[in-house]
């Protein structure tokens, strides 16, 4: 019998699947749950075992992982038809590293714990890229228990694992990220907006800005991007729309005015009125302006 704990895992997309490839490589244990079950095939191939729901997913296992759209997605996986639920048991523990509401998050770890399972609350950041290279920042929730139980597993694909509080709070601080992502863009965009109409060498401007006090990220990857004009999704602007209301939502319950967050949102919703704008990557912003131009 292996010493390394069972997992399953819930959700092989964009994001999943490389995370399961990690997981099996460390030797872990895996069974593999996915709505589109031809995404699961790479970890197939790599040696985890095929469910047909969450529950049989759950079935057995010490941690169930989950990373797939949306808070409704989460609740259906976890307490829907054939749900986790039903098969979790007491002393195992949830690891849910999709972006969904805090709120929501809190609510599911008080169902859970009732049925003695923990939740830990792990969204990630660093997208397609870190997820491929094993290099996610984890900001995680839940009790610290549950957390250092579960941290060795999300070492195998995070390089910057951080409890950062209670159940909730791995959300709320990606929450607090989703921000810094899409009020960055507007810079982004509107520095690269006004360095075009000015005649001068965007690839020159991006790299004589990176190193100085404005230079972000953003304005070296996805700014690259935009000067090449590839608009091809790392992060579609369906998702971070879907991001962002959940950040409305939850600044909304503490009162907490983000007028940066809501033009971010209004400049990406011109974007996905576009056909097949939202399908996009989140540089794509740069096409509101552009239209503004016009």
């Amino acid at each position: 019998m292996s010493a390394l704990p069972t997992l399953g895992l819930i959700g092989t997309g964009i994001m999943g699947a490389p995370i399961a490839g990690h997981l099996r490589a460390a030797g872990y244990p895996l069974r593999v749950h996915t709505r589109t079950p031809a995404r699961a095939r790479p970890a197939l191939d790599a040696g985890a075992t095929w469910a047909a729901t969450p529950a049989e997913a759950a079935d057995g296992t010490d941690f169930l992982l989950t990373i797939v759209t949306d808070t409704p997605d989460v609740e259906q996986v976890l307490f829907g038809t054939d749900g986790a639920a039903e098969t979790l048991a007491p002393g195992s523990t949830v690891v849910d590293m999709t972006t969904i509401s805090p709120r929501v998050t809190r609510v599911l770890a008080a169902r859970l714990a009732d049925r003695e399972v923990a939740l830990v609350d792990a969204p990630v950041t660093g997208g397609d890229i870190g997820a491929r290279q094993g290099t996610l920042t984890i900001m995680c929730g839940g009790a610290p228990r549950a957390f250092a139980a579960a941290e060795p597993i999300l070492k195998t694909f995070g390089r910057n694992v951080v409890h950062v509080g209670p159940p909730g709070s791995g959300q709320t601080l990606k929450a607090c990220n989703q921000i810094l992502c899409a009020v960055n863009m507007i810079g982004v965009c509107e520095a690269l907006t006004l360095a075009g109409r000015s005649g001068l060498d965007l690839p020159q401007a991006l790299e004589t800005l990176a190193g100085g006090a404005g230079g972000s990220w953003a304005w070296s990857q996805l700014g690259a991007k935009i000067a090449s004009d590839d608009l091809d999704p790392a992060f579609m602007v369906r998702l971070i729309q879907k991001d962002l209301r959940i950040v409305q939502e939850a600044a909304q319950e503490l009162r907490v005015p983000l007028p940066g967050t809501a033009l971010a949102q209004q400049l990406f919703r011109a974007v996905e009125a576009e056909p097949g704008g939202g399908a996009l990557g989140t540089q794509a912003m740069i096409k509101a302006y552009r239209r503004l131009l016009d």
